[in-house]
């Protein structure tokens, strides 16, 4: 197991197995220790972040189950474990309505300067109610567009833009129908996509160049949806207002330039990150690991071809 997950889920697994646990969750687990523990391993429990590579796969040719706490398989080699017949295991979408909370906490953070007031006040810093020296924009009233906006996550930021009196535009591939439109309040026109070969780099220069001065860009997807060299640009140009990220494009690297910014919001991928959906995420990660110890189908296998070789 790659980092430390719910004590529920770890009781439940020591049940039938011995557990091996990378016990640090303030970092990534370093390649070389990765690589080291699945060559002593039956089965690998990773998150999200783990680069899952061919090396990876192929440390160890008694490895039989890649089991992913993700919802879905962007870091594994997929194509590499079916070819070592290793089935690799996700979750189901479950992390919708804390990522819509994160997206609207980011919102507002970059709009009304709230990072800013906050180390302005741990410095000493009190310019008074009524200074001019941190103004903000309005997030009430305001239109918000969802690129990929029609998918569980940018409906459920729909919701919460109602809320504010926002007007709702969104985008995606296969427009809704009027029925669903009208249900989630949502105008068509022409950041939840999925990350693949088409959408990296989505937005660009190009895009970055169509918004208003006034804009922010909020992105809780995957990064490399945004070109970051572009979005740098942009914002040390004043081309938008600012950004509310969530994911990189390097993640775990973050462009330094971004850091020194301070109309950038940065947080360190933090969609899911609620004791509630980690658990159920956990949960059915476990789920997937008795079903294939106990040779019942696999619930969420992304490669069942393998069982067929």
């Amino acid at each position: 197991m790659t980092q430390p997950v719910s004590e529920t889920a770890l009781k439940r697994l020591r049940a039938v197995a011995k557990v091996k646990v990378f016990p640090d969750a303030s970092r990534i687990i370093p390649k070389r220790t990765l690589l080291q523990a699945v060559r002593r391993s039956d089965i690998l429990f990773c998150l999200l972040h783990d680069k899952i590579d061919r090396a990876v796969v192929t440390a160890n040719p008694q490895l039989r189950l890649i089991a992913a706490q993700s919802i879905t398989p962007s870091n594994i080699d997929v194509a590499a474990a079916t070819e070592q017949r290793i089935p690799v295991t996700v979750t189901a979408p479950i992390t919708t309505e804390a990522t819509a909370d994160l997206n609207f906490g980011l919102m507002l953070a970059v709009a009304r300067r709230i990072l800013e007031g906050d180390r302005a006040v741990r410095a000493g810093k009190f310019p008074g109610g009524q200074s001019a020296y941190l103004m903000g924009s309005y997030v009430w009233g305001k239109t918000i567009g969802l690129i990929g906006g029609g998918g569980l996550i940018g409906k459920a930021v729909a919701r919460r833009a109602h809320g504010f009196s926002m007007r709702v535009l969104y985008w995606t591939p296969r427009r809704k129908s009027e029925s669903e439109e009208r249900e989630s309040g949502l105008t068509y026109m022409s950041l939840h996509s999925p990350l693949n070969a088409q959408t990296r780099h989505q937005i660009g220069a190009r895009e970055l160049r169509l918004m208003k001065k006034t804009a922010f860009l909020i992105n809780t997807a995957r990064g490399a949806i945004v070109d970051e060299t572009a979005l740098v640009r942009a914002l040390q140009n004043k081309a938008i207002a600012g950004a509310g990220l969530d994911v990189f494009e390097h993640e775990p690297k973050v462009d330094k330039r971004l850091k020194a910014m301070a109309n950038a919001v940065l947080t360190p991928h933090l969609g899911s990150a609620t004791p509630e959906v980690r658990e159920a995420m956990a949960k059915i990660v476990v789920d997937n690991i008795l079903a294939f110890l106990e040779g019942r189908k696999l619930p969420n296998c992304v490669n069942p071809q393998v069982f067929a070789l």
